[in-house]
């Protein structure tokens, strides 16, 4: 049997292995509510995605469908998403929607939403509870921990030996947002005692949060929580079916104060903390809906980091940072958002004032004819896989997009046919 789906890293690149041969996921993401009816992915969802030569769907998996009540499990809806994604002929990477969800604990069970006494919720300076279950709430992360770990088992049993799921997202854009830390009761006093040995150590400082981190000590501190909750989570998914596993973030951006953002999710100047709190973390996967793709592509393809893109932009140009992305930044993936409505026709658009409240830039969620733009790219980037993974990591090849600017020079030096002297073959 081919080996389980997994990362290897060599000369210097990471790649994706599936059935045992590379594998660079062509890929959309689905609504974050879509894949929580059968009966709607079967009308609005599998039928839309056909025509786009995608290669994986991303598809998000609910704590609070899968365990309505306490200890008592449903993977119905688990299997029925598998089952069609193999009918369809897809891989899948599937998103736990658990504790947190774009900073809020929206799609936690009911059972833990309700008892605010046993599963706290992060507080604001002001001592005003948030929506948000504090990631130092220890039931909470074991909670968590178990309902994935339970997840996991299950899907180890239905798709062992198929391997139609090839990568776990763990949580949903986690951080903390309104304030750039929880002044919970349990988080002040943490916060007010020495930083970790491992954080003191890997930092050369010592000292409380504040003194160890001055003016980044808040968002410093709710890295650490949330990547050690979320360890503690992806630890027990691990042992019971070890997929790879990534976390995702909403990017840092204006007014670049943590808490307008999600504080302490793994943004680029978080991931060296992460790393320490969630040694079973694989992948730190950028959302990017902002203009300046390819910054943002070198902030997170280093440090050994292999560059997966879950969300992008909906509309035309991120037909063309696909190839910005795998020819420039060996990417292992790339997948716009919301893929369902991209050859649908009529669709409703995002409402301007979430957006504004996510701070994602308007322009890149409305469809301008994305869909048959994007259908191209992923054929012809299809048809070159094979290249493409020959020439990974080598320097040799190269993707670029034109951003405001003059235009670049490009060197096809030695890439015409083969000069051979007269008479010869």
């Amino acid at each position: 049997m081919d080996p389980m789906p997994h990362l290897k890293r060599e000369n210097g690149i990471t790649t994706l292995i599936v059935d045992g041969q590379p594998f660079t996921v062509l890929g959309g993401e689905i609504h974050n509510s879509s894949s929580s009816s059968l009966a709607y992915m079967d009308e609005k969802v599998w039928p839309y995605l056909r025509g786009l030569h995608l290669n994986t769907v991303i598809v998000p998996v609910f704590w609070e469908l899968a365990e309505p009540v306490e200890d008592m499990f449903d993977f119905e809806l688990v299997d029925g998403i598998v089952q069609r994604a193999r009918e369809e002929g897809l891989r899948l990477v599937l998103l736990w929607f658990g504790l947190w969800k774009n900073g809020l604990s929206s799609y936690a069970p009911a059972w833990v939403k309700r008892d605010y006494d046993t599963y706290f919720r992060a507080r604001y300076p002001d001592g005003a509870a948030s929506e948000t279950i504090s990631p130092l709430c220890d039931a909470a992360v074991q909670a968590d921990a178990r309902a994935f770990g339970r997840f996991m088992k299950h899907l180890g049993e239905i798709d062992g030996d198929r391997r139609t799921v090839i990568m776990i997202q763990v949580e949903n854009e986690v951080g903390f947002l309104g304030a750039e830390r929880d002044y919970s009761e349990p988080a002040n006093e943490r916060f007010e005692g020495q930083v970790p040995a491992e954080i003191a150590q890997a930092f050369g400082t010592a000292g409380t949060w504040r003194e160890a981190f001055g003016e980044q000590a808040g968002e410093t501190f709710m890295a650490y929580h949330y990547a050690r909750a979320v360890e503690a989570i992806a630890s027990a998914g691990s042992q019971a079916y070890p997929l790879p596993m990534i976390v995702n973030a909403w990017l840092d951006q204006y007014p670049n104060r943590p808490g307008a953002y999600p504080s302490g999710g793994p943004s680029a100047k978080m991931i060296g903390v992460w790393r320490i709190g969630a040694p079973s973390i694989a992948v730190y996967a950028p959302d990017i809906y902002l203009p300046n793709f390819r910054e943002i592509c070198e902030t997170y393809a280093r440090d050994g980091n292999p560059l997966f893109i879950p969300e992008a932009r909906r509309d035309t140009v991120s037909a063309a940072n696909v190839f910005c992305a795998i020819g420039s930044f060996d990417a292992i993936g790339f997948s716009p958002f919301g893929i369902e409505d991209f050859l649908a026709g009529d669709v409703d658009e995002a409402d301007a004032s979430l957006l504004s409240t996510l701070n994602i830039e308007q322009s890149g969620f409305v469809l301008n004819g994305t869909g048959p733009y994007l259908a191209r790219s992923y054929a012809l980037l299809g048809s070159m896989l094979p290249v493409i993974h020959r020439y990974r990591g080598t320097g040799a090849m190269t993707g670029f997009v034109q951003q405001r600017d003059k235009g670049c020079m490009l060197s096809f030096a030695g890439c015409g046919r083969p000069h051979h002297p007269a008479g010869s073959p």
